[in-house]
């Protein structure tokens, strides 16, 4: 017989926990995370003005403090100091799941250096609700925001575009017409999906091929979830070319047949064993 353990509200032992708050609509937050941000003794926000909509509704009261990518370090040592002393300490960030191309992982990686107890409490993330809404493949790369400079964005979308799966990134919508070039580029023949306004009353999902993208006329509001297709594996040919059916025979009796196929299909899109078998068949007729 299997029993469920009943989870205690004071349960929750001294250390940093991690809390994922809604990327759009208020309601999307778990009872656990209430929770614990209303036990926590301090609770670190991105932006305070923000973090308040949420606490506010809620009725939390546990203290505040701003924690951004300007003082974060700065903030580290004080935190620390209140996990010495026994505190319980949560971190949010304005939407999401903090540490996750926001604010956080200074604070986490100083946590694990002094063997403070860190608890992720699981909830929204515009990633995975992206990527379910997109159609495209499960398997994917999640890269986050892309650099400033037009250079060191055609950087990184040449790399990533030899991944075969889905590729996941942020954009703020100020910045979304300097990338579409770069996405034309190097993610030719893919789809792609822009995802504006998750869970809001604009919850908007644009769909096209990356080939047909234009420059968005407007100014999109809010920041952007994007969604680019798995890479479409090419299908090897099944038919071989007089120029290499000519080929093929002149080297049938000096290489092997697996040197003769190695040879062929090394910049050629075509089947190995269609080669294979070809050249199986020359060698039995001589």
């Amino acid at each position: 017989m299997i029993t469920k353990t009943q989870f205690k509200s004071n349960d929750y032992k001294n250390g940093l926990y991690l809390v994922a708050t809604p990327i759009g609509n208020l309601k999307d937050i778990s009872f656990r995370s209430l929770e614990v941000l209303k036990k926590s003794d301090y609770i670190l926000c991105e932006d305070t003005r923000v973090s308040k909509n949420l606490l506010n509704k809620y009725e939390i009261k546990s203290k505040l403090i701003s924690n951004h990518k300007f003082n974060e370090k700065k903030n580290t040592l004080t935190i620390i100091e209140y996990l010495k002393s026994g505190k319980i300490i949560s971190l949010i960030s304005d939407a999401g799941t903090p540490s996750i191309s926001d604010p956080g992982l200074v604070l986490v990686k100083e946590c694990i250096k002094n063997n403070f107890n860190i608890f992720s409490i699981p909830g929204p993330s515009a990633v995975t609700t992206a990527v379910a809404a997109s159609g495209f493949s499960d398997k994917f790369f999640f890269y986050g925001f892309l650099p400033e400079k037009k250079k060191q964005i055609e950087n990184e979308l040449k790399k990533l575009s030899n991944f075969n799966h889905s590729l996941v990134f942020f954009s703020s919508s100020k910045k979304i017409n300097k990338i579409i070039p770069g996405f034309k580029k190097y993610f030719a023949g893919r789809k792609v999906v822009f995802c504006r306004e998750i869970s809001k009353l604009y919850e908007e999902y644009i769909r096209n091929n990356i080939d047909e993208l234009q420059l968005f006329d407007n100014e999109l509001k809010g920041e952007l979830t994007i969604v680019i297709s798995e890479k479409k594996e090419e299908i090897a040919s099944q038919k071989i070319s007089e120029s290499d059916i000519n080929l093929i025979k002149k080297m049938i009796n000096k290489l092997s047949i697996r040197e003769i196929t190695d040879l062929i299909t090394r910049n050629r899109n075509i089947s190995k064993k269609v080669i294979y078998n070809f050249c199986l068949k020359l060698k039995n007729e001589n």
